[in-house]
């Protein structure tokens, strides 16, 4: 399915019936790093993972703002664009889960449930060694331009070291010029302190929206102290598993995330497993 979202064509997986779940993939992927989990999902929930623009199928996001607001105002629009007009559940990962926070931050009457993986959003964090890289001009082109398929499945061997080699290959498989020029404008437009105003809104919205995190452990970009500054109702780590928890651990992925589902607001405490 093709659909308009602020002049941009965006394409979006959508099955099943049901409360809307809006799945948001990171970098450097596709909304295809949701199938496994949205093939379990969809007999319950309609379920939507859209391409971000400029990756997939998407058309090139040039025009997009990638600021935390814009990030914001793009999932409200892509949500709007979606007809989804009550609360609805997201779950993001990566740079997705960035678009998630935002928005959650920004819009938090319309999120019903929140799940986010492996996904910076503390003015604490600092860049990890790669998102330097791409956020320095030049250096950034030139490291996008040598990025060959044995250096990108180095690059994700050491982020998820139980990705499959299928897996690796199909996310290279997508790796456009126009993907990698997205990417080095998400990276260079996101303001180096740009979560200092955005973080205490983040908590305010926390408070409000039951909140789960996934979150593996052996993420060599993301620190581990990350989860506890989210303000959510529930942590679950993943000891053995990498950046790409989604595709690494998409059954027990699944199974917390229906527990969760099924949960009522004022049946969560704040811990962590």
């Amino acid at each position: 399915m093709d659909l308009t979202v602020q002049n941009v064509k965006i394409f979006c997986r959508e099955s099943g019936d049901g409360t809307p779940i809006l799945f948001l993939h990171g970098v450097p992927d596709t909304g295809d790093i949701w199938n496994p989990i949205v093939t379990q999902l969809k007999s319950n929930y309609r379920c939507i993972a859209p391409d971000w623009p400029g990756f997939g199928s998407s058309e090139s996001g040039e025009s997009v703002d990638c600021s935390l607001d814009g990030h914001a105002d793009f999932v409200n629009d892509l949500a709007d664009a979606l007809n989804l007009h009550e609360p609805f559940y997201l779950i993001a990962h990566d740079f997705g889960g960035i678009s998630a926070m935002a928005f959650a931050s920004k819009y938090p009457k319309r999120v019903h449930r929140l799940v986010i993986s492996n996904a910076p959003f503390s003015p604490d964090y600092g860049w990890h060694f790669m998102a330097k890289i791409w956020r320095t001009p030049i250096l950034g082109e030139f490291s996008m331009l040598t990025m060959n398929s044995m250096a990108f499945s180095l690059s994700m061997r050491q982020g998820s070291q139980k990705l499959s080699k299928q897996h690796i290959q199909d996310m290279y498989s997508h790796l456009s010029s126009k993907m990698r020029k997205m990417i080095l404008k998400m990276y260079r437009e996101m303001p180096e302190n740009g979560w200092e105003e955005w973080h205490p809104r983040l908590l305010k919205a926390t408070s409000q929206i039951p909140t789960l995190i996934l979150w593996g452990e052996k993420d060599p970009y993301l620190p581990n102290w990350l989860p506890d500054s989210y303000g959510a109702q529930k942590i679950k780590y993943y000891p053995d598993s990498g950046h790409w928890l989604p595709a690494e651990e998409s059954a027990s992925f699944i199974t917390e995330v229906m527990r969760f589902f099924r949960y009522s607001n004022n049946e969560f405490q704040v811990h962590a497993e």
